[in-house]
């Protein structure tokens, strides 16, 4: 039996139905069973009873709520349940979204317009992360899991990982984390953000909200510092860390090139279809909108609404 990864700490057992409803649903998981059931009345333990079922098959878990609300009372839950465990809130990082929409009657066209809340975005990347190197997960997510983020694959493939003594210049490091959608600063930073110091790179992951300070000397990494940036408190002295996208759509350079092309050729039909139908103000709108969106994939690798494309 492989090693238990899930330890349910409640001062709770199972109780009434409960322990008759965790075993029919692990018989039903043991024979492959894709859809099962459990019903109860408000109040009556089923998630206590999920719990339980998720510390005894042992294996990452998805949690799908109809709404952010409920999914955040159900995070909460869990991580009570399972305090050891890496339980993630993954919902959509929207705050606001207005569709691009034309309205005839009054000539009136309206850009797509959005706001991402940037906390929500910082735990949707410490959601993937966990995913990629943890195997104690469960993510409790609304509708927004079923849509696509990009390649794991190249996600995983570009990360940064940064040693003591690692070969490597302060100049260089920037570079790399430019690559990889990290924004330079000369301001507080934020997820996402590093900024240069003298001999020193801090660098805010994604996902965190503490920092790390890199020092170099002689074109290596000397120290590696994880320090809470209110406090400026050294938190930890770090061997080694990984450092994953900022972004979670990366692509490698020949998809990025063969989507581009893809993209050209659709927009070239759906121009001829707008001229032949005699809508040439659709098509100049479409076709600037999609030409500077190219131009900034192919310059930085990401445009806003990107997801569009995928």
């Amino acid at each position: 039996m492989k090693n238990k990864v899930f330890k349910l700490k409640s001062e709770y057992k199972p109780d009434g139905d409960q322990p008759k409803a965790i075993s029919q649903l692990l018989e039903g998981l043991e024979k492959g069973m894709k859809k099962q059931t459990l019903l109860g009345a408000t109040g009556t333990g089923k998630t206590f009873t999920i719990a339980n079922v998720i510390e005894k098959w042992n294996k990452p878990t998805l949690v799908i709520a109809h709404n952010k609300t409920l999914a955040a009372q159900l995070a909460q839950e869990f991580r009570e349940f399972f305090p050891d465990a890496a339980v993630h809130y993954f919902v959509s990082y929207y705050d606001y979204y207005q569709p691009e929409a034309y309205m005839p009657v009054t000539d009136t066209y309206i850009e797509k317009d959005a706001q991402i809340n940037k906390e929500i975005d910082r735990l949707r990347h410490a959601t993937t992360q966990s995913l990629l190197t943890r195997p104690d997960v469960i993510i409790v997510a609304s509708v927004s899991c079923i849509y696509g983020l990009g390649s794991p694959e190249e996600y995983e493939k570009v990360n940064l990982k940064l040693e003591i003594g690692s070969k490597i210049g302060r100049t260089d490091l920037m570079r790399k984390l430019l690559a990889i959608h990290f924004e330079r600063t000369n301001a507080d930073l934020n997820p996402g953000t590093f900024r240069s110091i003298g001999d020193r790179v801090e660098v805010m992951p994604i996902s965190e909200t503490f920092v790390y300070q890199i020092e170099f000397e002689g074109g290596k990494i000397t120290k590696i510092l994880k320090v809470d940036p209110v406090s400026a408190h050294v938190l930890k002295e770090e061997a080694g860390i990984f450092l994953f996208p900022s972004k979670h759509f990366i692509t490698d350079d020949e998809s990025t090139k063969n989507a581009l092309k893809n993209i050209k050729l659709e927009l070239a039909q759906q121009l001829k279809k707008f001229e032949k139908e005699g809508k040439l103000l659709e098509a100049e709108r479409i076709k600037r909108r999609t030409n500077y969106d190219l131009a900034m994939i192919k310059e930085v690798g990401y445009c806003n609404g990107i997801e569009n494309y995928s």
